[in-house]
């Protein structure tokens, strides 16, 4: 199965200048929880923000560039050398950016998590669009608002009808 997760504001904005434009810790806390054990798939510059293989999981990078190494990662050139490896694959698979990636596989996700903060925000990286009449939604649960998590945001989980 692949999944994507997200987290997103009310516009759809995903990023700014390569980085989140917020900081809700909790919605990292929920990132590492759910992927913790699964392998973890992501573009190049979203592994170049992030600096290094995230522990605990099998993280692989799409990457046009051939010559493109990362210590600790599982490299791909094309999403069908991917998809052919996320077939012998015994668990979820997740997605995790950055946009040109979720666009790439938009055709072939099977469930979206998404965190949906309830708040704009400045930045310059959109999520693609989806069509919502091809998913249900099968949970969401809110987050907790406090003095670390300072925005309402909801945990969302979806799959493809």
């Amino acid at each position: 199965m692949i999944s994507f997760l997200w987290a997103e504001d009310e516009n759809h904005l995903i990023g700014r200048n390569n980085d989140l434009p917020w900081r809700i810790p909790a919605d990292l806390k929920y990132f590492k929880e759910t992927t913790l054990g699964h392998p973890i798939v992501m573009g190049r510059k979203t592994y170049e923000s992030i600096g290094k293989a995230l522990p605990g999981r099998t993280n692989v990078i799409l990457t046009r560039d051939e010559n493109f190494e990362a210590d600790g990662c599982i490299i791909f050139h094309t999403k069908d050398e991917l998809l052919k490896w996320s077939k012998e694959q015994q668990k979820e698979i997740f997605i995790t950016g950055g946009a040109e990636i979720y666009r790439l596989f938009m055709d072939v996700v099977d469930r979206l998590y998404v965190t949906k903060i309830l708040h704009t925000f400045e930045g310059d990286t959109y999520f693609p669009e989806v069509n919502w009449d091809n998913w249900s939604l099968i949970s969401s649960k809110p987050g907790v608002k406090d003095e670390k998590n300072p925005y309402d945001y909801e945990f969302r989980i979806y799959e493809r009808k």
